[in-house]
Protein backbone atom coordinates (compact mmCIF):
# COMPACT_ATOMS: atom_id res chain seq x y z
CA UNK A 1 0.00 0.00 0.00
CA UNK A 2 1.20 3.52 -0.73
CA UNK A 3 3.13 5.38 1.92
CA UNK A 4 1.29 8.51 0.78
CA UNK A 5 -1.99 7.32 2.25
CA UNK A 6 -2.96 8.19 5.81
CA UNK A 7 -3.45 5.35 8.27
CA UNK A 8 -7.24 5.79 8.07
CA UNK A 9 -7.07 5.65 4.26
CA UNK A 10 -4.96 2.47 4.46
CA UNK A 11 -7.47 0.95 6.88
CA UNK A 12 -10.35 1.82 4.55
CA UNK A 13 -8.48 0.36 1.56
CA UNK A 14 -8.16 -2.96 3.41
CA UNK A 15 -11.97 -3.21 3.39
CA UNK A 16 -12.12 -4.51 6.95
CA UNK A 17 -15.31 -4.13 8.94
CA UNK A 18 -14.40 -3.19 12.49
CA UNK A 19 -16.56 -4.58 15.28
CA UNK A 20 -18.20 -2.23 17.75
CA UNK A 21 -15.63 -0.90 20.23
CA UNK A 22 -15.77 -3.30 23.18
CA UNK A 23 -17.27 -2.04 26.42
CA UNK A 24 -15.82 -2.88 29.82
CA UNK A 25 -17.54 -5.86 31.42
CA UNK A 26 -15.71 -5.58 34.73
CA UNK A 27 -13.68 -3.22 36.87
CA UNK A 28 -11.43 -1.82 34.12
CA UNK A 29 -11.52 0.53 31.14
CA UNK A 30 -10.92 -0.59 27.53
CA UNK A 31 -8.36 2.17 27.04
CA UNK A 32 -6.50 4.81 28.99
CA UNK A 33 -4.41 7.74 27.83
CA UNK A 34 -1.46 8.64 30.06
CA UNK A 35 0.71 11.44 28.69
CA UNK A 36 1.34 10.61 25.06
CA UNK A 37 0.60 6.89 25.42
CA UNK A 38 -2.67 5.07 24.77
CA UNK A 39 -2.91 1.75 26.64
CA UNK A 40 -5.53 -0.81 25.68
CA UNK A 41 -6.82 -3.52 27.97
CA UNK A 42 -6.74 -7.10 26.78
CA UNK A 43 -9.02 -7.42 23.76
CA UNK A 44 -10.71 -10.57 22.49
CA UNK A 45 -11.42 -11.71 18.91
CA UNK A 46 -14.68 -10.03 17.96
CA UNK A 47 -16.50 -10.66 14.73
CA UNK A 48 -18.00 -7.64 12.90
CA UNK A 49 -21.37 -8.38 14.57
CA UNK A 50 -19.74 -8.32 18.03
CA UNK A 51 -19.83 -12.12 18.57
CA UNK A 52 -16.75 -13.76 20.08
CA UNK A 53 -14.60 -16.22 18.16
CA UNK A 54 -13.95 -19.22 20.40
CA UNK A 55 -11.63 -22.22 20.49
CA UNK A 56 -8.24 -23.44 21.60
CA UNK A 57 -5.28 -23.30 19.21
CA UNK A 58 -3.77 -26.74 18.67
CA UNK A 59 -7.09 -28.45 19.47
CA UNK A 60 -10.04 -26.58 17.91
CA UNK A 61 -8.01 -24.25 15.66
CA UNK A 62 -4.80 -24.65 13.70
CA UNK A 63 -2.01 -22.04 13.72
CA UNK A 64 -3.39 -20.17 10.69
CA UNK A 65 -6.89 -20.01 12.20
CA UNK A 66 -5.27 -18.67 15.37
CA UNK A 67 -3.50 -16.04 13.27
CA UNK A 68 -6.85 -15.02 11.78
CA UNK A 69 -8.26 -14.78 15.33
CA UNK A 70 -5.37 -12.44 16.25
CA UNK A 71 -6.27 -10.29 13.24
CA UNK A 72 -9.85 -10.12 14.59
CA UNK A 73 -8.42 -8.98 17.95
CA UNK A 74 -6.42 -6.31 16.12
CA UNK A 75 -9.68 -5.09 14.54
CA UNK A 76 -11.25 -4.83 18.00
CA UNK A 77 -8.21 -2.87 19.21
CA UNK A 78 -8.50 -0.57 16.18
CA UNK A 79 -12.17 0.03 17.08
CA UNK A 80 -11.06 1.02 20.60
CA UNK A 81 -8.36 3.32 19.18
CA UNK A 82 -10.97 5.06 17.03
CA UNK A 83 -13.36 5.34 20.00
CA UNK A 84 -10.61 6.82 22.20
CA UNK A 85 -8.91 9.10 19.69
CA UNK A 86 -11.45 9.70 16.93
CA UNK A 87 -9.09 8.33 14.27
CA UNK A 88 -6.20 5.91 13.77
CA UNK A 89 -4.38 8.90 12.26
CA UNK A 90 -3.58 10.18 15.77
CA UNK A 91 -1.36 7.15 16.47
CA UNK A 92 2.30 7.97 15.91
CA UNK A 93 3.54 4.42 16.42
CA UNK A 94 2.83 1.04 17.93
CA UNK A 95 5.01 0.73 21.03
CA UNK A 96 4.18 -2.69 22.52
CA UNK A 97 1.93 -5.66 21.85
CA UNK A 98 1.38 -8.46 24.37
CA UNK A 99 -0.52 -11.48 23.11
CA UNK A 100 -1.71 -14.54 24.99
CA UNK A 101 -2.63 -17.64 22.99
CA UNK A 102 -5.03 -20.18 24.47
CA UNK A 103 -3.29 -23.32 23.26
CA UNK A 104 -2.44 -26.93 23.91
CA UNK A 105 0.72 -27.71 25.88
CA UNK A 106 2.54 -28.91 22.75
CA UNK A 107 1.68 -25.87 20.57
CA UNK A 108 4.82 -23.80 19.86
CA UNK A 109 3.77 -21.29 17.17
CA UNK A 110 2.51 -18.45 19.39
CA UNK A 111 4.61 -15.85 17.47
CA UNK A 112 3.00 -17.01 14.20
CA UNK A 113 -0.45 -16.53 15.74
CA UNK A 114 0.43 -13.01 16.96
CA UNK A 115 1.59 -12.06 13.47
CA UNK A 116 -2.11 -11.74 12.62
CA UNK A 117 -2.21 -8.63 14.80
CA UNK A 118 1.28 -7.31 14.05
CA UNK A 119 0.89 -7.63 10.28
CA UNK A 120 -2.42 -5.74 10.33
CA UNK A 121 -0.91 -2.94 12.41
CA UNK A 122 1.98 -2.77 9.90
CA UNK A 123 -0.54 -2.44 7.05
CA UNK A 124 -2.33 0.41 8.82
CA UNK A 125 0.65 2.42 10.12
CA UNK A 126 3.45 1.16 7.88
CA UNK A 127 6.17 -1.29 8.88
CA UNK A 128 8.37 1.27 10.67
CA UNK A 129 5.59 2.76 12.83
CA UNK A 130 3.22 -0.21 12.93
CA UNK A 131 5.55 -2.77 14.47
CA UNK A 132 6.77 -2.29 18.02
CA UNK A 133 8.15 -4.66 20.62
CA UNK A 134 6.07 -7.76 21.25
CA UNK A 135 5.62 -10.76 23.52
CA UNK A 136 3.72 -13.91 22.49
CA UNK A 137 2.79 -16.22 25.36
CA UNK A 138 0.98 -19.56 25.42
CA UNK A 139 -1.58 -20.04 28.20
CA UNK A 140 -3.83 -22.92 29.23
CA UNK A 141 -7.08 -20.90 29.12
CA UNK A 142 -8.51 -17.47 28.37
CA UNK A 143 -11.86 -15.81 29.17
CA UNK A 144 -14.85 -17.31 27.33
CA UNK A 145 -12.52 -19.92 25.73
CA UNK A 146 -11.27 -17.41 23.13
CA UNK A 147 -8.10 -18.37 21.24
CA UNK A 148 -6.25 -15.06 21.69
CA UNK A 149 -6.21 -12.04 23.98
CA UNK A 150 -4.06 -9.03 23.07
CA UNK A 151 -3.24 -5.70 24.69
CA UNK A 152 -1.30 -2.87 23.08
CA UNK A 153 0.42 0.42 23.83
CA UNK A 154 0.48 3.24 21.27
CA UNK A 155 2.30 6.57 21.12
CA UNK A 156 -0.23 9.25 20.23
CA UNK A 157 0.01 12.82 19.04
Amino acid sequence: MSALLTPSERLAALGLVLPPAPKAIGAYTPSLIVGNLLYTSGHLPLMPDGALLRGRVGADLDADSGKEAAKRVACAILATVVAALGSVDRVRRVVKVLGMVNCTADFIKQPHVLNGCSELFAEVWGREMGIGVRSAVGVCSLPENVPVEIEAVFEVG
